[in-house]
């Protein structure tokens, strides 16, 4: 597990309606895997691996929001601590890593929140046209991954020290989904109020395309 420390940032962005409006969320410090769980793991705590792609060391998947939840209760049980799903605002400044946690200053404010000039990936700041050469080193996605996923150590990690934020499998969150962030909460706390039974997956996985892989992509 990796210790998150507390700060606030900018969540959201302006390349989809789902991802605005773009505000500022405060996340307590706050703990969280290095690496997506395994399937070694996962069948060690629940007894099955339902992956398609068979490896030990690469990541589950095939894995409901229900079956998430579940292996964090049982991985409790067996541990005596308390494990759980992140929620989306934890998740994102998890991805985004001192990419865009730092507050502007009243001056550059108003300029951000015009032209939204952020970074979409946990690697920082990128030329036009050059994103995907390095997401290649971060991530597998459809570029690179021959329709299929790999051992989760095999990618560089983000400055934060967490693996395949971007790409490999799709993470899920503990929200509930909601179409854009009107009214959403600003704490860092999962959004849980709402009557969609749909929950939030993020991250992008070895199909996506780029664009999908973003830290903001929802």
């Amino acid at each position: 597990m990796i210790a998150i420390p507390s700060g606030t940032f900018w969540m959201g962005s302006y390349e989809d309606k789902s991802e605005q409006p773009i505000r500022e969320v405060t996340v307590p410090a706050f703990y969280i895997g290095k690496y997506p769980i395994t399937q070694e793991q996962y069948q060690a705590v629940i007894g099955i691996n339902p992956s398609r792609f068979e490896g030990t060391k690469s990541p589950v998947e095939m894995v409901s929001w229900y079956d998430a939840v579940q292996f964090c209760q049982k991985l409790s049980q067996k541990t005596g601590k308390k494990y759980r799903l992140p929620s989306e605002a934890e998740w994102e400044y998890a991805c985004c890593a001192k990419t865009k946690y730092r507050l502007p200053h009243e001056s550059e404010r108003e300029y951000v929140l015009r032209t939204a000039i952020r970074t979409k990936y946990c690697f920082g700041d990128y030329k036009v046209g050059d994103y995907e050469d390095r997401l290649k080193d971060y991530a597998w996605y459809n570029k690179n991954s021959d329709g299929r996923t790999y051992p989760v150590r095999m990618k560089k990690p983000n400055a934060w020290g967490l693996h395949h934020m971007h790409g490999s499998v799709l993470e899920w969150c503990s929200d509930r989904w909601h179409s854009n962030y009107q009214n959403a909460p600003t704490d860092g706390s999962s959004w849980e109020i709402g009557t969609d039974d749909k929950r939030v997956q993020r991250g992008g996985s070895w199909g996506s395309n780029a664009v999908d892989c973003r830290s903001a992509k929802r």
